[in-house]
C-alpha cells in the first residue's frame, strides 16, 4: 500500500527521484497525468485503469465522461524509472503543477499525488483547519445510502 510523504528536488533538467518506497510499490513503469486541486497522480503503468474510476461505464455520449477522461488521460504520460528511479517530469505537467524546485509525494493507498511543495504547504493548512468539517460531511454522505 502506498502510505506517508516525501519530499525531492527538482534538478535543472526537470528530472526528479521517485522515493524508493514507492518504486518498491508502484515498480519501473508509471503513468503520471493532471491531478485534482492542481495535483498530479501517478499509478502503476499496470493500473492505469484506476485512471477511468467514475467514468467506467458512463456513456461516452456524457459530456461529463468525456470531459473527465479528456482530463486525466490526455495528460497522461508513460514514464520508465531510469535505475535509481529517476524521471523526467514532462514540461505540460510541471508547468500545470508548478513543480519547479521542491515537490511532494503523498501515497494514498492506490496512487500517488505529487505536489508542488509551496501549494502543498498552502493547502495542507487549510485541510488541517477544516477536516473536522470535511470528515462530517463525508459521513453524512455516507448516511444517505
Amino acid at each position: 500500500m502506498l502510505l506517508g510523504q516525501y519530499e525531492a528536488k527538482v534538478d535543472e533538467k526537470g528530472r526528479i527521484s521517485l522515493p524508493k518506497k514507492f518504486r518498491q510499490e508502484l515498480g519501473s513503469r508509471i503513468i503520471a497525468t493532471s491531478g485534482f486541486e492542481s495535483s498530479l497522480i501517478i499509478v502503476p503503468e499496470r493500473e492505469w485503469e484506476h485512471l477511468l474510476e467514475g467514468t467506467r461505464g458512463r456513456p461516452f455520449i456524457e459530456y461529463e465522461t468525456r470531459d473527465t477522461q479528456r482530463f486525466l488521460l490526455g495528460a497522461a504520460a508513460e514514464i520508465i524509472l531510469d535505475s535509481k528511479g529517476r524521471f523526467i517530469l514532462p514540461s505540460h505537467l510541471r508547468t500545470f503543477s508548478g513543480i519547479e524546485k521542491t515537490a511532494i509525494f503523498l501515497g494514498l493507498g492506490r496512487y500517488v499525488e505529487v505536489w508542488d511543495n509551496n501549494r502543498w504547504e498552502k493547502y495542507r493548512k487549510g485541510l488541517e483547519e477544516n477536516i473536522e468539517t470535511i470528515a462530517q460531511r463525508l459521513t453524512k454522505k455516507g448516511e444517505e445510502k
